[in-house]
């Protein structure tokens, strides 16, 4: 307890004593510390999904805290030595969430349950007839939320990507200035928001340190508090105004999929709901919720193709350097497919918008470099064929993922995996799913440690 008035910075530490073996003490600030209760004894963690196998019971410790843990009872106290009372919260997540369930990795089982993972982020939130969806978790702010007119995204990594792909999502379905930040980087600006403005924390765990320093700072400023969040009880949760959970289970990969997917949808949804209240007319509401029941049987439609991309992994998982390329939407997909075969095959990929390829990557183009164009029909598509005209021209191979049915792609592209038609907007939650499975296929075939690659953790709880 005296220690922690003398450490300086962030922590999450437990520590045991030999003079006393049956007992733990674990203290935090600015980490995460989640104390797990079951019949079989206590446990400590920094993320619920490492206990769920144990126990669905848990308690969370707040900043400057201190809990002595034994097998039988803990305690919470500060660091001044009052003791603090907290009720013990019920996580939704099943024991049998955290299983492989015959999959040999966690990552292909979750890319496998995104049609579940999706149709969990619709559950109850849906009004086809009124094209409005239902979103109870945001109803403190509604009336603040419903006027706003100023709408900035901050997330890290996979949840930034979706941020980038919520931004064009609100731009095409709502009146709302939309913007869409690294937390990183956020808080380090000049913050100058306008009346009314939101503050939109994108996160899977809840706990990410940059996207709660950026959120804390914005609330100084006297922006208002949003997040979407799939941990119950986090600090993310905990410290905005309102919010969204994705309810999408347990994600054990390190390379996020299924929250990416659950992300989009949850984006969506908020996009429509301030749009109804705005300008957006009852027909493309209704044509929209319609478009989202769909997307799950669309998802499956996609995964049914696994070992067509497997066999497309297996051809070009040697070459050292791949390109990703996609325009409006499925630009941040293009990102996203880069940072996943990153993470888990350790192959350098980029992600470009396709129309600066003649910019300066156009100059790395090769047969010993793959290019991954995500060219769906939808109003890009006819630049979309000319980049991959372009690199064809100068002998690149093209693995091109394109709308079901599409013969013009065909004829130009070496490799074609197909999804189904959606709405314009949509198709980002479609088109993804290829490109996880390419990251998947290529990282089994290097023989790499696909659910905790290198250099990299679940929950990024330090700056």
């Amino acid at each position: 307890r005296r220690t922690m008035g003398d450490v300086e910075g962030t922590f999450g530490i437990a520590v045991l004593h030999r003079d006393v073996p049956g007992q733990i003490v674990v203290a935090r600030r600015g980490s995460p510390l989640v104390i797990g209760i079951s019949n079989e004894g206590h446990f400590a963690a920094s993320d619920v999904s490492a206990m769920v196998r144990h126990t669905t019971q848990v308690v969370h410790l707040q900043d400057n805290e201190l809990a002595v843990i034994t097998q039988e009872d803990f305690s919470i106290s500060t660091a001044q030595a009052k003791l603090i009372q907290r009720p013990i919260e019920e996580v939704e997540w099943r024991a049998e969430d955290a299983e492989l369930n015959g999959f040999p990795h966690y990552m292909l089982k979750e890319i496998y349950e995104q049609p579940e993972t999706i149709e969990n982020a619709m559950r109850g939130r849906l009004e086809p007839g009124e094209g409005v969806p239902k979103l109870g978790g945001i109803t403190p702010v509604w009336d603040r939320l419903k006027e706003c007119r100023h709408l900035v995204m901050v997330a890290c990594g996979t949840s930034y990507y979706a941020g980038c792909v919520g931004r064009y999502l609100f731009e095409r379905l709502t009146e709302v200035d939309t913007e869409v930040e690294l937390a990183s980087e956020f808080r380090y600006r000049k913050l100058n928001f306008p009346p009314n403005t939101f503050i939109l924390a994108l996160s899977q765990s809840g706990e990410t340190a940059d996207t709660l320093a950026a959120i804390r700072e914005a609330r100084r400023k006297g922006a208002g508090l949003l997040g979407v969040v799939n941990v119950v009880g986090s600090s993310l949760a905990r410290e905005t105004d309102a919010g969204i959970y994705n309810h999408a289970g347990p994600e054990i990969g390190v390379a996020s999929t299924k929250i990416f997917t659950s992300q989009l949808t949850i984006l969506t949804l908020l996009a429509l709901l301030i749009g109804r209240h705005q300008n957006l007319p009852l027909t493309e509401g209704v044509s929209a919720i319609r478009a989202l029941q769909a997307l799950p049987d669309q998802v499956r439609e996609i995964l049914a193709q696994a070992h067509h991309i497997e066999a497309i992994a297996e051809k070009y998982h040697k070459c050292s350097n791949w390109l990703f390329l996609g325009r409006k939407y499925n630009y941040p997909i293009a990102m996203e497919g880069a940072l996943k075969l990153k993470e888990i095959s350790y192959i350098h990929a980029e992600g470009y918008p396709a129309g600066e390829m003649k910019h300066g990557p156009i100059a790395l183009i090769s047969p010993e470099m793959p290019t991954v164009a995500i060219a769906p029909m939808d109003e890009m598509y006819e630049k979309m064929i000319s980049n991959i005209q372009e690199i064809k021209s100068r002998k690149g191979p093209v693995i091109a993922i394109v709308t079901k049915g599409d013969e013009k792609v065909k004829e130009l592209a070496d490799e074609v995996i197909e999804v189904p038609c959606t709405l314009d907007y949509l198709y980002p939650i479609l088109t993804v799913i290829p490109c996880q499975l390419l990251a998947y296929y290529c990282a089994s075939f290097l023989g790499r440690d696909i659910d905790k690659p290198r250099n990299l953790a679940k929950s990024v709880t330090v700056e």
